[in-house]
């Protein structure tokens, strides 16, 4: 037992090696090279974390070979600095191809930045979208037409990045699609992956424009192959496709005085104030609607004896239908006639029997 302490105590305080130990210390770049050591260590994660760790090292291993040229005189200081630094700038020279490599155009880095990034799309989901469309920037000069009506088909999916495009049909103005808007969201979404068809309006470039496309076979893979990918086009084109019908409802407003609420499968919900029936022109019409009917000669009637007085005053005839309120908004004009057709329908017709938007407005 005192055999072993007294080995334990030889091998703890027995001389270190060190003949003397020097009175001055090393030089000032041998100090420097440990600080940006340090600061090297302290380095995060990430891209940027990485360059920061790598620079700090590089520099302080260059430092080091300083150190071991002209202080320290030591051949493997130096070698072992150098290689150490060497390593450093590598791996730098790495980390900037990755990202010379990975960087995307400024038009498709700002519709990250306007679309994606608010949603907390992933940079590398981002990419595979940006690679199905090939990286390409298409351009629309002044009145140039993107879709012709009834002729062009409905082969792709398009987005706006700068201008605007007027969208009409058989002649008549419907709404505009501003920078970061589908061009064809409701083509799109009307037809399935198997189906073809044309556009039932036109599109033209009002200013210059550039525009971005999918191919409509290559971006149903993609959506098929990635559910999140599929999910995130679905909330896109939804919520682009209501702007769209929000904006033919406001242009409907503006026109006949009422606001219809689109948010029904049909237009029977009619936003606005009902006029009072009681007046002489509502009983005009009253009279008008109410019109004895006729027997046929084959249901004749014989003829009853009188009744004797009742009562009470007899009950009035049903009226067969409700009377329009009379505005001078909206008169006899094509928004009253809608009306009209509305209050007819018993629920069989909608606003999907229309054959387009644009029958239904005219």
């Amino acid at each position: 037992m005192s055999a072993n302490g007294s080995t334990v105590s030889q091998l703890l305080w027995q001389d270190l090696g060190c003949t003397g130990w020097k009175q001055d210390l090393e030089g000032a770049v041998y100090h420097l090279a440990n600080c940006f050591l340090l600061l090297g260590f302290m380095g995060g994660s990430g891209v940027y974390g990485c360059f920061y760790l790598f620079g700090f090292l590089a520099t302080g291993y260059v430092c080091c070979v300083m150190w071991g040229w002209f202080d320290a005189c030591g051949l493997d200081i130096v070698l072992w600095s150098f290689l150490l630094a060497t390593a450093c700038l590598l791996q730098l020279a790495h980390l900037v191809y990755r990202l010379r490599k990975n960087s995307l155009p400024e038009e498709f880095e700002l519709l990250y930045k306007t679309l994606c990034l608010p949603l907390q799309v992933p940079l590398q989901v981002y990419k595979e979208i940006v690679h199905c469309c090939e990286e390409q920037v298409f351009t629309l000069a002044t009145e140039q037409t993107y879709a012709v009506e009834g002729e062009t088909p409905i082969n792709r999916l398009s987005l706006l990045l700068s201008g605007r495009v007027r969208v009409s049909q058989d002649g008549q103005f419907l709404h505009y699609i501003f920078p970061y808007q589908f061009m064809d969201s409701p083509e799109w979404e009307s037809l399935q992956p198997s189906e073809e068809g044309v556009f039932q309006v036109t599109l033209t470039a009002e200013t210059a424009c550039s525009y971005i496309s999918w191919p409509r076979k290559s971006l149903h893979l993609l959506l098929t192959k990635e559910r999140y990918i599929s999910r995130l086009f679905s909330a896109l084109l939804g919520y682009d496709i209501s702007e769209k019908l929000y904006a033919l409802n406001d242009k409907l407003f503006a026109k006949f005085g009422l606001r219809f609420d689109i948010r029904l499968p049909s237009l029977y919900h009619v936003l606005g104030p009902a006029a009072p029936e009681t007046g002489p022109e509502s009983e005009k019409d009253d009279d008008e609607v109410r019109e004895p009917a006729m027997p046929t000669s084959a249901q004749q009637t014989p003829p009853r004896s009188p009744l004797p007085a009742a009562t009470g005053p007899p009950a009035p005839p049903a009226r067969a239908r409700m009377s329009r309120p009379d505005s001078g908004i909206l008169g006899e004009d094509s928004a009253s006639l809608v009306l009209e057709d509305f209050e007819e329908v018993s629920g069989s017709e909608s606003f999907m029997d229309y054959r387009s938007d644009g029958e239904y407005m005219r």
